[in-house]
């Protein structure tokens, strides 16, 4: 009887939240704010005012030592010391700019440095596009192909010569594949099928499971082959590792780091919650022994105690120890921050996911990781920009990136003692780097909402 009557009442009653007030008339505005919040109290007043005039003197400055009293032109630092003795001399950070960026690249090649640098960003360009089907492939693909683009790039040397035939195999592989991303995100803005839906019927003759991945796999090997017969006519000016420095350098092992951190923690995390003793002992102890000492030792381990545990005839470049030793070290505490994130998911998922059947597999790959990574987000990018700083340690061990070329400077004998101007330049570059990866993080806070 009284369901009877709630459902014969015309309207029923709904809450309708009082509209907010708008602020008192003092209040408003940036001359009523900075009153409401700095000159609120007798004590913040003067506080402000203290804060106020220290600010002053020291942009003061700062502004006539690095913009009014510097000097941009000159051809050495006696001359800098000359025209300004109380500023900056910036003319020697613009004299060696070319080798902070580049390192000892050579001039006329460092046009590839730049191509892979836009080929990397060009890659991750149709993730922007909501019209590109699987778009967690192709970042899985950035992931595991360009490395080789990027390699072969940098590296130079001709296909079937110095590039060996398994990376000149990936190579085609991986630009086949960018070049069916973007023949595919071309002729969806057309509103036509992708490249790799025109071979579907005639795939479909030959075989009635799984077409359109066969279809794709048969597009993919054509492009390769084409691409493979183009490259062996091109041949690019080899240069060593031993040559690469700067910020380049600074790039590939940050961003190495960066992108093989998260499989390395997931691989190790998985492996710490693993119930078989052998994988869950192994994975524990390479976690805390890692985490138990500082980069340096990780580094100065794997390039002078490492080669004395591998064969006589096995050996691995500077660059590639610092690689897998940077890898480890991110993997270890990245994986950590992913067991954090595990162990927030509750067990209803896990029931629910056995419930539906699924095997560990899917249910990690499927249901539990994406939330935990999903949660764990600030404490990732966190990490990520403690090691994007951590990555300049790698010149104590002799490699040329940006700091060791910065040092460079004051032992340069047209610019001997300029020590802080380079040390200033590379300060302001970390703190942009570091700030954008900082609001990248709360960008993707907020579209992903991790507060839910």
């Amino acid at each position: 009887m009284d369901d009877l009557n709630v459902n014969n009442e015309p309207a029923l009653k709904q809450f309708v939240p009082t509209p907010s007030r708008p602020p008192r008339k003092s209040e408003r505005g940036i001359i009523g704010a900075i009153r409401h919040r700095c000159f609120n109290s007798i004590g913040n007043s003067l506080l402000t005012l203290c804060v106020a005039v220290v600010l002053f003197y020291l942009l003061k400055y700062i502004l006539d030592w690095a913009v009014f009293n510097a000097v941009f032109i000159a051809d050495n630092r006696r001359q800098c010391m000359d025209i300004s003795p109380d500023g900056a001399c910036w003319a020697g950070v613009i004299s060696w700019f070319n080798g902070l960026i580049y390192g000892r690249f050579p001039l006329e090649e460092q046009w590839r440095v730049n191509s892979g640098v836009l080929l990397g960003l060009a890659w991750l360009l149709p993730l922007m596009s909501k019209r590109v089907a699987l778009r967690n492939f192709i970042l899985l693909s950035w992931i595991g192909l360009y490395p080789f683009v990027g390699a072969y790039l940098f590296l130079g040397g001709r296909f079937g010569a110095e590039l060996g035939l398994v990376h000149g195999t990936m190579t085609c592989f991986a630009l086949a594949f960018l070049t069916i991303i973007y023949t595919n995100w071309i002729l969806s803005g057309l509103g036509k099928k992708g490249l790799n839906e025109l071979f579907v019927p005639l795939v479909s003759r030959w075989v009635q499971r799984r077409i359109h991945l066969l279809s794709f796999l048969t597009i993919l090997l054509l492009v390769a082959l084409f691409i493979a017969f183009g490259l062996s006519y091109v041949a690019l000016e080899p240069v060593a590792i031993e040559r690469w420095g700067g910020l380049f350098l600074t790039f590939i092992i940050a961003g190495f780091a960066i992108t093989m951190a998260i499989p390395v923690g997931v691989v190790l995390a998985l492996g710490r919650r693993s119930k078989l003793p052998v994988i869950h002992w192994i994975s524990m102890i390479i976690i805390e022994l890692v985490r138990s000492v500082p980069l340096i030792t990780v580094l100065f381990m794997a390039v002078t105690l490492l080669p004395i545990f591998l064969p006589a005839d096995m050996e691995f470049n500077k660059l590639t120890q610092v690689l897998v030793a940077v890898c480890l070290f991110a993997g270890a505490y990245m994986a950590e921050n992913i067991r954090g994130g595990l162990q927030a998911i509750p067990k209803g998922q896990y029931e629910a996911a056995a419930t539906l059947g699924l095997g560990y597999l899917h249910t990690m790959v499927l249901v539990i990781l994406p939330q935990a990574l999903k949660m764990m987000i600030p404490n990732i990018m966190t990490s990520f920009i403690s090691l994007l700083k951590d990555t300049t340690l790698v010149s104590i061990i002799g490699l040329f990136d940006i700091m060791l070329m910065a040092r460079n400077i004051a032992n340069d004998k047209d610019w001997v003692g300029l020590h802080t101007e380079p040390l200033v330049m590379i300060s302001v570059l970390f703190f942009v780097l570091c700030y954008s990866m900082s609001q990248y993080s709360l960008n993707l806070e907020k579209r992903l909402k991790v507060d839910h």
